[in-house]
């Protein structure tokens, strides 16, 4: 099989989707299998597909598992890290950047050779590539495309370039599978993203950068985590909540504590300090009364000292903004400031 990728190759076994109900898989829902026709009602009465549909999504489908998952009578050997695929210029050409690379690689005995380093992209694993390289074929593809690889897949089409559908299709299930129990790995992944600059100072580019290669995505999806981290989360946890009369009360204790704040203030202690500023600050996260925002912000510094804002040389404190304008303020300002380093007197002869 091509590529030589997993025991299924790539290939949607039976009863395997994208999702059903709210998922983006559903667009999609007959992508999967060898025919997908399907009879339209019209005017409440059942049509059968044209010929035109049903002789396209058969060369579909032959281009599929022919073409990509089989390799017969490819003309291009495209090598990835340990990697090789028999596969077909025309196919590839889709892709600007895969059309630069032939077009810049002679060809030897009629065959294009051709090369893709994935060394600096290690967003980019061996199967977001394989899918993505697969949905130049066809939309079958999207089967094999679930929460766990998505953000692989979204990187890998954005390399390829002019893949807009798939993008936002990997974008979606993305912003989806951000979770409580996902929250550290995606608080790694923005962390990674440069901050956008206002205007007030020049902006550090990163050639190298680990989410260069999602564009525009990058920030959407930091947008996307910031969203889940100030509304979402917080009415997960049910921060704020009044425990149900059924759950019994630790013996001397008059009420209940607030598992759901404790929750919070464990993801904030790990979140990027430019999330943190944003967050403690922004009107959208609702943390009760001014003095219940600093008392938050305190508690999460306290833990980022031991985690991480330790060995930063760098001091993080929250402090109330008194007299400044209610209009979009809290009431509280979080700011970091570099630790003065101690200067030793040398004594004279």
């Amino acid at each position: 099989m091509n590529g030589h990728f997993g025991s299924s190759n790539g290939v949607a076994t039976s009863g395997t989707g994208t999702g059903t109900g709210t998922g983006p898989g559903d667009a999609y829902a007959n992508q999967n299998g060898a025919s997908t026709s399907t009879e339209v009602a019209t005017n409440g009465y059942p049509q059968p597909p044209s010929l035109y549909q049903v002789h396209n999504e058969d060369i579909i489908t032959h281009l599929y598992q022919s073409g990509f998952m089989a390799g017969h009578y490819a003309d291009t050997l495209l090598h990835v890290r340990a990697t090789a695929y028999r596969l077909h210029a025309l196919i590839l050409s889709r892709s600007p950047y895969l059309a630069h690379l032939m077009s810049t690689t002679p060809p030897q005995n009629s065959q294009h050779i051709i090369y893709v380093n994935l060394d600096h992209e290690p967003e980019i694993t061996d199967e977001g590539f394989h899918h993505a390289l697969g949905y130049l074929y066809s939309a079958h593809a999207l089967a094999n495309i679930r929460p766990e690889n998505a953000r692989s897949v979204l990187a890998a089409a954005c390399l390829l370039g002019r893949m807009d559908d798939l993008c936002n299709y990997a974008y979606e299930l993305c912003r989806q599978s951000i979770t409580l129990d996902t929250i550290p790995s995606w608080l790694e992944f923005v962390d990674s993203i440069p901050t956008p600059s206002d205007g007030s100072s020049t902006p550090v580019v990163e050639q190298n950068a680990r989410t260069a290669v999602f564009g525009p995505y990058a920030q959407r999806l930091r947008d996307d985590v910031f969203n889940f981290l100030i509304v979402t989360l917080p009415n997960l946890v049910n921060f704020g909540g009044q425990a149900t009369p059924t759950t019994p009360l630790p013996e001397g204790a008059s009420q209940h504590s607030d598992a759901g704040r404790e929750t919070l203030v464990q993801v904030f202690s790990r979140v990027p300090f430019d999330l943190f500023k944003a967050a403690v600050e922004s009107p959208s996260f609702q943390l009760g009364s001014t003095h219940a925002r600093f008392k938050f912000a305190k508690d999460a510094i306290e833990l980022r000292k031991q985690g991480i804002a330790r060995g930063q040389g760098a001091e993080e404190t929250v402090v109330l903004a008194f007299g400044q304008s209610t209009s979009g303020s809290t009431g509280v300002l979080v700011t970091r400031k570099l630790r003065r380093r101690q200067l030793w007197k040398v004594n004279g002869p």
